[in-house]
């Protein structure tokens, strides 16, 4: 069996924010009006086959996402490291956690640090960008309630990284942002591009990025990362692209050829094919009536796979950057091709713009690493040969 991926959301999708982009909020109609909380027989089996369902030798990755886990408590991901330590004896574990930060404090830190949990912390970048759509419950900002919860990861040395959200105001102001989050001490930066469809039509809405908007932050942030920060910074899509010129296969399911092996795991133990298709059609399974591997090599989460690259147009088949791309997310292919097939990517002008852009620095930090010398020595070459 091969590696899969699993979105655990122990408090569905039950959050304490009501960012105004979120499109998970909604979830919460798929199951009966009241409390979403993962119950101890669940999380019991999802530990369980998830040990059991990963080969053996690799390391099993148990990640917690929501809404929003800290609602959940301390106590419950006690619990469940308890249970990773009944069920793994002899494997390496580790556990990555996404939140929104507010409710982190000394007894989250403590804890987090001492199960040595990687924390992904959203911000949007500055006060301005980030309260402009993560607000509470009330329509109130949240940044101040990120930036202590933020203080209290530092303070207790829990290893973090930072999940931003471009929308189409930030898109248009990259470097600020990129230097935020350096600013605030995150090594590792997401960039996740805000697409949100209206209905099912080709129109998006007013806070969705444009795609040439997301291509031109990419590349200027790429441009100065490439001549300062290489080895210092961790972007993920440009350490995804990276594999990729290597020829490795692209470590993110959004550029792999086919998909399938990242799956979303509901509170009460329904498993969907991905965290963005969690719909009635696309639930493939109950822990509590089928093992996780069983469920997550059916033949209804494989074919879910194979049609990611069985659906893509021939504007994408013969465009010259498809080996890096792929169309990326199915869930973002609903624009006409120019020859007008449907099934186009939104962000296609964007990837576009962006790998063509990059190609000849990610073909210099490829021959590097082929010569074992680290990547890091393309920023000489950049420099000078921008000088």
């Amino acid at each position: 069996m091969n590696p899969f991926h699993v979105m655990a959301k122990p408090s569905g999708a039950k959050c304490n924010l009501d960012c105004k982009y979120c499109f998970y909020l909604e979830k919460e109609g798929l199951y009966p009006p009241g409390a979403m909380r993962m119950s101890d027989e669940v999380l019991e089996a999802y530990v369980r086959d998830q040990i059991v369902a990963q080969p053996a030798g690799t390391e099993v990755l148990f990640a917690w996402q929501g809404g929003e886990p800290t609602l959940m408590g301390v106590a419950f991901f006690e619990k469940a490291v308890a249970l990773q330590k009944q069920y793994g004896k002899g494997r390496t574990i580790r556990n990555a956690f996404q939140t929104n930060g507010v409710l982190l404090d000394d007894a989250w830190g403590e804890f987090l640090h001492r199960e040595r949990f990687l924390v992904g912390l959203s911000i949007d970048g500055p006060r301005e960008l980030h309260d402009l759509y993560r607000v509470d419950k009330g329509g109130r900002p949240t940044f101040d309630k990120v930036m202590r919860g933020l203080e209290a990861l530092k303070r207790h040395e829990v290893e973090f990284n930072t999940l931003t959200v471009v929308h189409r105001e930030s898109a248009r102001r990259p470097l600020e942002v990129y230097h935020f989050l350096k600013e605030i001490g995150s090594t590792h930066l997401q960039f996740i591009p805000l697409v949100d469809r209206v209905g099912e039509t080709e129109t998006v809405t007013e806070a969705s990025v444009l795609a040439e908007d997301y291509g031109t932050f990419l590349t200027t942030i790429w441009d100065h990362w490439v001549r300062q920060d290489v080895g210092q910074i961790y972007v993920q899509l440009f350490d995804v692209a990276l594999g990729v010129w290597l020829g490795q296969p692209a470590s993110l399911c959004l550029f792999r050829e086919d998909c399938g092996d990242a799956i979303a795991l509901e509170h009460n133990g329904d498993l969907y094919s991905c965290d963005h298709f969690v719909t009635p059609r696309h639930r493939i399974g109950n822990l509590l009536d089928q093992s996780l591997g069983d469920i997550v090599q059916g033949e209804s989460q494989r074919q879910f796979g194979r049609n990611k690259s069985a659906s893509l147009p021939r504007y994408c088949r013969d465009c010259a950057v498809k080996f890096a791309c792929h169309g990326e997310c199915p869930k973002n292919r609903f624009i006409r091709t120019p020859d007008g097939d449907p099934g186009l990517n939104y962000l296609c002008a964007g990837y576009k713009h962006f790998f063509t852009h990059a190609n000849p620095g990610l073909r210099g930090m490829a021959w590097l690493a082929m010569h074992r010398e680290p990547p890091a020595k393309i920023m000489e070459v950049m420099s000078e040969s921008y000088a």
